[in-house]
């Protein structure tokens, strides 16, 4: 099976309008995503799935710039844009990544599609109904054709811009797991996307604290960073989650994460 990692990505972020680009060591912001996605073993190819909006057109050149593809759907049918996405890099599985977390680890999106290609699920994630890992670790797996059922299924607007809550908001026609993270990253209280200027902030601190030593540093380096340093783990976690978090319910299987 031919698995896309796709990164979904827009300029006019509600809450902080050109957070994709704004600088991190010298590169957008989405670069150094893309740059860490680059490093991970599964995804066959990597695709930024942006919008037709005038404003993305810089989106595409970062893309270009970091060696992976782009895509361009509707602004708001953010579900149409990852099937478009899907279909153009020919891929059957998607790794879906929003283009806020730019310390998502290669190694747990890896982990999480071998959990999702080992079989048994229509829709794994390591979100969904109990968050353990850090904010902004975030992966979610599922094929092509699962989404191409979902746009047949509905047209109400939330699921067309959130593009799985059909999935597990339908339990009793899914089969859903969420993977739990390991001790060593059992760390929700920690908050790794950016959504506000404070969570930049930080992430620009980890990034100067780590990057320089080693480029492809993991989400174990980052939470040990913060572990050693809580004037940076709570730099930002009075700030508010910007979106609830998905729920089937309680209805997902539940599984410790096998990370290698």
């Amino acid at each position: 099976m031919r698995v896309v990692a796709s990164v979904e990505c827009r300029m006019s972020s509600r809450r902080l309008p050109g957070k994709h680009v704004k600088s991190l060591l010298g590169r957008p912001m989405l670069y150094r995503l893309l740059e860490r996605l680059r490093r991970g073993r599964c995804a066959d190819v990597i695709c930024l799935a942006t919008s037709t909006d005038q404003s993305d057109e810089t989106l595409v050149r970062v893309a270009e710039e970091a060696g992976v593809a782009a895509y361009r759907g509707p602004l708001e049918d953010v579900l149409s844009r990852v099937i478009g996405a899907a279909r153009e890099v020919e891929a059957d599985v998607i790794a879906e990544i929003t283009g806020d977390c730019p310390l998502i680890d290669p190694g747990i999106v890896d982990a999480v599609v071998d959990r999702y290609l080992k079989g048994g699920y229509d829709y794994v994630t390591n979100v969904l109904d109990e968050l353990t890992f850090p904010v902004g670790f975030d992966v979610q797996v599922f094929s092509l054709t699962l989404l191409e059922e979902v746009s047949r299924l509905t047209s109400d607007p939330q699921d067309r811009e959130n593009v799985t809550s059909f999935i597990y908001r339908n339990p009793q026609r899914y089969r859903l797991l969420n993977v739990r993270a390991p001790r060593a990253l059992d760390r929700p209280r920690y908050r790794l996307c950016v959504d506000y200027p404070q969570d930049f902030d930080l992430i620009e601190q980890i990034y100067r604290a780590l990057y320089p030593r080693d480029p492809a540093f993991t989400a174990r380096a980052i939470v040990e960073l913060l572990d050693s340093r809580p004037d940076l783990a709570n730099a930002n976690n009075s700030m508010p989650n910007a979106f609830e978090w998905p729920s089937s319910g309680g209805k997902a299987d539940q599984e410790v994460l096998a990370l290698a």
